[in-house]
């Protein structure tokens, strides 16, 4: 059943914003089974609160001849095997929460992707998801779409698919630090307050402040993103004021969990670094529990850093859940007991037959498309680098976008006689065999177009030296471009013997270079192709992609020999 959520809109996520809020403002909240009446003299309630993050829409099980469906040795992840785990759990406690942190969207298969993501909010409905606090990826195709998601109706381009209509989504999307330039208001409700017998817990959800850097700039244009421990630490007076001493935090922000990914280390909490450690030293001692994503680490802290806050993450694409017991004084209202459990979402129970029914229904009217065979991989072709930064994929990438800019299709100017592209936008691995449509869709997901464009020699040399400023990531590159790059040299000064064609680069000359729109807008920080001159804007990247790989018939994976790694 859906729960009602705080009907309170604030002007922004910071304590200006707060302090102009009304006294005595009245609010609407989610209630628990009982309607908040529990046995008046039970001392405590236990709340159980299920998490996951970067859900990405993985409906089907993914593939666990790949790292990315297994934990470990264990196939796990699909969403009729996560609906069943968590119908499991929830039969447990009767005072439950399932919550997400976000890119529960964006970024998603194709039987998702095609009918623009409402696949994957339907599953949720039916799994009876609570809240989903946004991450980078909701924000993929625009607010207005993003809100389309929660409100329901048909696509304003597309139309309805499936044969009936989109009621969008029976959980509610939290956004704390994000508001509208123009008026200042947070595109949805800060947080949300569930009632359970005796006590109040509030839900929190925020993205990463720096999701605009991370998204193309046009979908983000008329946002502002703000400081995540700011926008929270806010709200707890808040809070407070309104008698919750429970909070919860839906943060879409991760970091490096300093383990690998296996059976024995999902509940570890060896030593956490990066961004999110980094907030959440700064959030409020009040905050008790904090649910985390982006990065796709496993993590159960019970105490982070000596913050006394609870933190956790579930890798990703629904192969784990994360099983919070809380118990709560129903005098103070406070935490006075927790137990945490990353559970792998093995795929050995009866999986949940409503969710494989809806996901059939969308896969027959997908399937013509989706099954249209491309071409054939020698071998599989992944995105794991190595020691330089090149992967087998990010090489046949890049070849196919010069390809497109240059090869006998081209008739738009002069042709590329490069390309770069973002690691981080090649979202899957190919497999040997048959490659169809579907899978060079879920490589390639955003729909980002190729820009063609101006930059001169100083222009691509800044550019490589960037990939080294601020964790931007290594570009994958063509076999046009040659490259050596130093372990040891300070940042700045780490690329050398650029070439193309097998030339030395001269700074003064103009190359033609390709890009996807994200990219040429300066996005993952590349702000040096912002230069980019003359811009033709071309064709999807994931058609680009499609037509190389049905021209050349037989894909062998890339060489990963275009970047030299030197001490």
């Amino acid at each position: 059943m859906r729960q009602k959520i705080i009907t309170v809109v604030l002007a922004a996520a910071t304590a200006a914003g707060l302090a102009a809020l009304a006294p005595g403002a009245s609010a609407e909240t989610g209630r628990g089974p009982d309607g908040g009446r529990g046995e008046e003299r039970a001392p405590t309630t236990e709340v159980q609160i299920l998490a996951l993050n970067d859900f990405h829409g993985q409906l089907r099980p993914p593939d666990s001849t790949s790292s990315g469906g297994r934990i470990g040795a264990t196939p796990a992840g699909g969403a009729e095997y996560l609906a069943q785990h968590v119908r499991e759990l929830e039969a447990t406690n009767p005072n439950s929460l399932f919550v997400s942190a976000g890119d529960l969207i964006g970024a998603t298969p194709l039987v998702s992707a095609i009918f623009h993501d409402e696949p994957s909010i339907e599953a949720m409905n039916l799994m009876g998801l609570d809240y989903n606090g946004v991450g980078n990826h909701e924000f993929d195709e625009g607010p207005e779409e993003l809100v389309r998601m929660q409100e329901g109706g048909c696509h304003p381009v597309d139309g309805c698919f499936g044969g009936d209509g989109f009621e969008g989504a029976d959980f509610d999307f939290l956004a704390a630090n994000v508001t509208y330039k123009d008026t200042g208001e947070t595109i949805f409700p800060p947080y949300a307050i569930h009632e359970f017998p005796g006590v109040d817990v509030a839900v929190v959800g925020m993205t990463l402040e720096g999701t605009p850097g991370v998204v193309t700039a046009a979908a983000t244009q008329n946002l502002d993103f703000h400081d995540e421990a700011e926008s929270v630490n806010a709200l707890v007076p808040v809070l407070k004021e309104a008698g919750v001493e429970t909070v919860v935090v839906l943060l879409h922000e991760g970091g490096n969990a300093g383990t690998g990914l296996n059976e024995s280390t999902v509940n570890s909490c060896a030593n956490p670094t990066g961004p999110a450690v980094d907030v959440i030293k700064r959030f409020d001692p009040e905050i008790d529990l904090v649910v985390t994503g982006h990065t796709n680490w496993a993590l159960n802290c019970p105490d982070l850093a000596g913050t006394g806050i609870m933190v956790t993450g579930a890798a990703s694409v629904g192969r784990l859940v994360t099983d919070v017991d809380l118990t709560i004084s129903r005098a103070s209202k406070e935490v006075v007991g927790a137990s945490i459990n990353n559970v792998i979402v093995t795929r050995d129970v009866e999986p949940a037959s409503d969710v494989t029914a809806l996901i059939d229904r969308y896969g027959e009217i997908a399937a013509p498309i989706e099954n249209r065979v491309l071409g054939t991989a020698t071998a599989p072709i992944t995105r794991t680098a190595n020691a330089a930064g090149e992967s087998a994929l990010g090489d046949v990438i890049a070849d196919a976008q010069v390809w497109a800019t240059s090869g006998p299709t081209w008739a738009n100017g002069a042709p590329a006689v490069v390309s770069f592209m973002n690691a981080g936008g090649i979202r899957a691995d190919v497999n040997a065999g048959p490659i169809t449509y579907g899978e060079a869709f879920s490589v390639q997901p955003f729909a980002n177009v190729l820009v063609t464009m101006d930059l001169t020699g100083a222009d691509i040399d800044a550019v490589l030296e960037q990939q080294f400023a601020g964790g931007n990531g290594i570009l994958q590159i063509p076999a046009s471009l040659t490259y050596t790059r130093s372990a040891s040299a300070p940042a700045g000064s780490k690329v050398s013997d650029v070439r193309i064609n097998g030339v030395p680069i001269d700074p003064a000359a103009t190359y033609r270079v390709t890009v996807n729109n994200f990219l040429a807008d300066g996005g993952d920080g590349y702000s040096v192709f912002r230069n980019g001159t003359n811009r033709y804007v071309g064709e999807i990247d994931l058609d680009a992609f499609a037509r190389y790989i049905e021209s050349v018939g037989t894909v062998n994976p890339g060489p990963q020999n275009r970047i030299t790694l030197v001490p």
